[in-house]
């Protein structure tokens, strides 16, 4: 079983992922961006009972493009986001993809609220790319 590590910044706080995520999704809605600090946030999804967390955290919970409630968990050291949950999906938790510093991750299967990406941003051909938000899988 495939076990990888993110962690934030200066490395205090890290989420502990078993096994491969579910779903690897590029988000470019407004909050995402803000959120980043980039055009779009990267999340690898996964069961929560796959992830465990180590080291102090604060919460931001806000409102996503969608209308849901979106909790950011991030580093109250350093600052970055390392994971969060989301109000749609309840059994499972997003990792920052950035986080775990690995350049063999996972592909992201789909990229959401495109209608909001940069004019600049191109993404793969081969990800199906969606106006709004998908339905989670």
């Amino acid at each position: 079983m495939t076990t990888r590590v993110a962690k934030c910044s200066c490395g205090q706080l890290s989420a502990t992922c078993h096994g491969d995520p579910s779903r690897v999704v590029l988000c470019s809605c407004n909050a995402c961006q803000r959120r980043t600090g980039s055009p779009y946030g990267a999340g690898a999804y996964y069961q929560r009972t796959q992830v465990s967390t180590e080291g102090a955290s604060r919460e931001y919970t806000r409102h996503s493009d969608a209308g849901r409630w979106f909790t950011t968990n991030f580093c109250p050291e350093c600052g970055s986001s390392v994971f969060w949950y989301l109000e749609n999906s309840p059994d499972q938790i997003g990792v920052a993809v950035g986080a775990f510093n690995d350049p063999n991750f996972p592909a992201p299967l789909r990229v959401v609220w495109a209608e909001s990406k940069l004019a600049w941003v191109t993404f793969p051909d081969d990800v199906p790319v969606f106006p709004r938000a998908a339905q989670p899988r």
